[in-house]
């Protein structure tokens, strides 16, 4: 028997391969078992942090890359002890066989251990989320998507740089040091991105708006569903969805519609020049009255005669109310036209002109 195991078969021994094989095997038998049990290892280290979510959301969520990157790690450290067969080392654009396959593996673990890392923070993201939603202030919500953005990308740049250094044997060093030598010019090339970044930090310690406001930019007005590294999407009144770069969020005068406290509506009349002043002034009394009357809703309210002009009396008409629904204010806005149509035709009131009618709803909506 142990001439039999002291075999040579490609420069290995027979015993050689049967405790690679064991090896592999016994790894694809208990690789869920020991994923498992060392994911509850890590669970236990981080149970502080991780109050109000459960154990079995950790292992749920990383289970999977890390029964991968065991089971590879064992595949690669047994495979290890084995020579590798002369007869298959051949040459491929002068690269070795040998070489080639080393380099593939440790790309392939280097990636896997991104992956779980990359889960991990999933994880310690969904804690922080969870511990963020106790919270009636949504800066922490942002917060936690900002960074978890943040160090996904840098957790990318880090995995790159071992695949540079330990599967294609690059000197990083040299790398970093070229780097620090042309950054001037990757700063100019990149002007806009690093901007945008800026300004993301900006807007998260400034805090000028947060998910969920509704905000106009520009031409542009709708609810912020998320601020990124880069920019920050909005979904319009039309229900488009636009993304606008952080540093015009910034840079452009921005109005915050969901910060204000009353909702504005303005009606402006120009009356013909042969209009009655007792007519004139029991005219203001009755739209007074009329907007007295749709109190609570219209908390306070000006009528006036504001100006007087070449063949035209011109009449202000304004109202604010709380902030109620878009709907529910233009149905009011809509209500008191209508009334102020009918209470001029009851008291045979007549516009300047039909040119000159203006009603100039320059309202918030």
């Amino acid at each position: 028997m142990d001439r039999f195991l002291d075999g040579v078969f490609l420069d290995n021994t027979i015993r050689s391969y049967l405790l690679v094989g064991g090896s592999i095997l016994l790894a694809l038998l208990f690789k869920r078992y020991l994923s498992r049990y060392i994911a509850g290892l890590i669970y236990r280290i981080i149970h502080r942090l991780a109050s109000g979510v459960d154990k079995k959301s950790f292992v749920n969520l990383v289970v999977s890359p890390l029964e991968t990157f065991l089971l590879l790690l064992v595949c690669i450290v047994s495979l290890d002890k084995l020579t590798f067969p002369k007869l298959f080392d051949i040459g491929l654009y002068k690269i070795r066989l040998h070489g080639m396959i080393d380099g593939v593996a440790i790309i392939v673990l280097i990636l896997t251990f991104i992956w779980l890392l990359l889960r991990i923070i999933d994880f310690v993201a969904m804690i922080l989320q969870h511990k963020a939603d106790l919270t009636p202030d949504q800066t922490d919500n942002q917060l936690v998507v900002f960074f978890k953005d943040f160090f996904k990308a840098l957790l990318v740049i880090i995995g790159v740089l071992m695949v540079l250094k330990l599967a294609f044997h690059y000197p990083i060093t040299n790398l970093i040091t070229a780097l620090s030598i042309g950054g001037a010019a990757i700063a100019l090339a990149t002007r806009e991105s690093l901007e945008n970044l800026i300004a993301s930090f900006i807007i998260f310690f400034d805090k000028p708006f947060m998910v969920g406001d509704l905000v106009k930019v520009q031409s542009i007005t709708g609810t912020v569903e998320k601020i990124g590294l880069r920019s920050t999407r909005i979904r319009t009144d039309q229900k488009t969805y636009v993304t606008m770069p952080n540093k015009q969020m910034v840079d452009s005068i921005m109005d915050n519609l969901s910060l204000r406290t009353q909702r504005r509506a303005f009606v402006q009349l120009e009356l013909s020049n042969d209009t009655p002043h007792d007519a004139i002034d029991q005219f203001i009394m009755r739209i007074q009255h009329l907007l007295q009357g749709r109190s609570p809703v219209v908390e306070n309210y000006t009528v006036f005669l504001s100006d007087i002009v070449k063949d035209t009396y011109l009449i202000n008409v304004e109202f604010f109310t709380a902030t109620i629904p878009v709907a529910d204010f233009n149905a009011l806005r809509q209500d008191t036209n209508l009334a102020i149509i009918a209470l001029m035709r009851e008291m045979k009131i007549k516009l300047a002109s039909k040119e000159a009618v203006s009603f100039e709803l320059r309202a918030s909506s």
